[in-house]
């Protein structure tokens, strides 16, 4: 009897099998840094975007979680300021890319297949995934979580991406002015999932104290971040590596558990969402 839903999302919040190196970036030249499997040849990576006065270590943890299901990540370290270009992390985003397909990582026992890449990010490190991912040719997937609006628009981006994406928002933020996660699987080229989590908050996924939590505008959530790393790495697993046990992951229609289905269209009332307790 196949797994249900319910308990791939319980195994995926936790670590997986794979021991985990980390690494350096700035070692080809850009600032950040990159988690792998202890090794594996033609590995599948994603890049990941951090989020607005949030550098990557507020997100070890996922990342780590990432790289021990058997990913590359990848995660740009740059545009930290509180005016930070939007598209100058989507170019990060991109170089960030091309170092993991191009340097033989750890070792010399990992190597990372150049048609199997993805783009993710969290708040406005989503909407540079997006704005990367339509640059980059045909990427794999795109994840977007808890996005946060970005100039230009990334919704004008995504509209350009013929594949598949993943929108993952808090369940009362998808009417916030900071949250533009229905327009943007609304304007999504290909198939976009827009989920919401329950009881999450779109500072939720960034790891350890911050100064927004300090102030009362949201701190760290590990309901939230053990939801979403599930969420995530099922999508990325299915789609990557074509597990398709994890394919539920990929289908709008499935129930997993602490998220609701969302309607980017819909009217906004509790009948366009499908909950899984």
């Amino acid at each position: 009897m196949a797994p249900t839903p319910k308990t791939l999302a319980s195994q995926l919040s936790k670590r997986g099998p794979h021991q985990v190196l980390r690494g350096d970036l700035a070692l080809a030249g850009l600032p950040g840094v990159v988690y792998t499997p202890a090794e594996g040849f033609g590995l599948p990576a994603v890049v990941f975007g951090h989020g607005w006065l949030t550098g990557v270590d507020r997100y070890r943890e996922t990342l780590t979680h990432l790289a021990s299901w058997g990913l590359v990540v990848a995660a740009p370290d740059t545009q930290r300021s509180p005016v930070a270009s939007h598209l100058g992390l989507a170019a990060d985003l991109r170089s960030a890319a091309e170092i993991a397909a191009g340097v033989r990582l750890g070792p010399g026992k990992i190597s990372v297949d150049a048609e199997r890449i993805a783009f993710a990010g969290h708040a406005m490190g989503a909407g540079a995934a997006v704005i990367a991912a339509a640059g980059h040719g045909a990427p794999t997937a795109v994840a977007a979580l808890f996005p946060a609006p970005t100039s230009p628009p990334a919704e004008r981006f995504a509209a350009k991406i013929a594949g598949p994406g993943l929108v993952v928002a808090g369940a009362d933020d998808l009417d916030s002015m900071n949250c533009n996660a229905k327009s943007l699987a609304q304007a999504w080229g290909g198939q976009a999932i827009l989920r919401s989590v329950n009881g999450g908050s779109g500072g939720g996924l960034a790891e350890g104290r911050r100064l927004f939590g300090a102030l009362g505008l949201g701190g760290s959530e590990r309901g939230t971040q053990r939801t979403t790393r599930a969420l995530l790495t099922g999508y990325l697993l299915y789609h990557l590596l074509g597990e398709t046990k994890y394919e539920e992951f990929a289908t709008p229609e499935a129930e997993i558990p602490r998220t609701a289905l969302v309607d980017p269209v819909a009217a906004d009332d509790h009948t366009s969402q499908l909950s899984a307790g």
